[in-house]
């Protein structure tokens, strides 16, 4: 029963709340430029308009074509169950799943969306598909290096159970280790590589010389393209997810139990959403997007981070060191 409380809870605030995280960017962007921007939640309104219209597909497509919106949604939804928003719903069982899973089912997607980009024949597709193809190899590695150091300090590699471990061990400043300091660093890095952002990618262009991510899904309109932005944002939603419940646990401090700690839990995880949603804003507003071949160096620098975690790990003894 609780494992379907558990199913039932992470989907509906993925699916709920992924949209609020592009219309806050948003806003925060349009505020420092002294312009009213949209409103804050106008991709709620954009999804519900696009997914009652429907598709318009090219003669020149195939079923990858068709498919890729259905596949990319629904790997984003799985990937999503995999990381918990509160351990308040999960000491009670496992969730079957560890981070390569999670990082193979991100890839699934991520596969189909670079294949449907390729199918129509459109040059825009093609050129958006070679680049998220390099960014992807690039960022990859440094995500499996990221969660296997989190994994050696947990001594798991679950995403659940190292979150768990992160919070029994987080009774004090959890940043003031320098293994968590760099695998915090490299993981923000890693957000803004694999959700398309500034300076990796601008979402709000359709210039041919700088989109990647829109380039891919040019072609797609109505429900397709529906299912391919919600995607996408329930996919920022899971590394926000991944970095706030991992590096930043809060759920040791509540001593409330039952109904009242999960909403308490759900709350602080709310608000810590939105305090990296806002870093996410402010990266964007005070930084450039990066010329093509510059992007290996961003890359570089999250792998470098994860990496040099990994070595503080062993420098620390091979444990985590608990500091209160």
């Amino acid at each position: 029963m609780t494992y379907i409380i558990y199913i039932i809870v992470q989907i509906m605030i993925m699916l709920l709340l992924a949209p609020l995280i592009n219309g806050i960017i948003k806003k925060i962007k349009a505020f420092t430029q002294k312009r009213t921007g949209p409103p804050i939640l106008q991709m709620y309104y954009d999804l519900f308009k696009l997914i009652r219209k429907n598709s318009v597909v090219s003669e020149a497509s195939s079923w990858i074509y068709k498919a890729a919106p259905y596949i990319v949604f629904s790997t984003s939804l799985t990937a999503a169950l995999l990381v918990p928003v509160t351990i308040k719903l999960v000491p009670s069982f496992n969730i079957s799943g560890d981070f390569v899973i999670f990082v193979s089912i991100l890839a699934l997607g991520r596969f189909f969306m670079m294949a449907a980009g390729l199918d129509t024949g459109s040059t825009f597709g093609g050129m958006g598909s070679s680049r998220e193809a390099m960014i992807s190899s690039l960022a990859e590695p440094s995500i499996l290096v990221c969660l296997f150091t989190a994994g050696l300090i947990a001594g798991s590699t679950s995403l659940d159970q190292m979150m768990m471990f992160m919070q029994a061990k987080g009774q004090g400043i959890i940043l003031m280790n320098p293994a968590i300091i760099l695998l915090f660093l490299a993981l923000l890095t890693i957000i803004i590589m694999e959700t398309a952002r500034i300076p990796i990618d601008d979402p709000s262009t359709h210039l041919e010389l700088t989109m990647v991510h829109e380039a891919m899904i040019l072609e797609y309109s109505g429900r397709h393209l529906a299912l391919m932005e919600y995607g996408a944002a329930i996919k920022q939603l899971i590394f926000i997810t991944l970095l706030v419940n991992l590096l930043l646990p809060h759920d040791q401090f509540i001593g409330a139990a039952g109904l009242g700690g999960i909403l308490i839990s759900l709350l602080i995880y709310f608000l810590k959403v939105i305090v990296i949603t806002v870093v996410i804003a402010l990266i964007e507003i005070n930084t450039v997007k990066l010329r093509l071949f510059s992007i290996p160096n961003l890359a570089a620098l999250s792998f470098i981070l994860s990496f040099l975690a990994f070595l503080q790990y062993f420098l620390l003894g091979g444990g985590y060191v608990q500091l209160i």
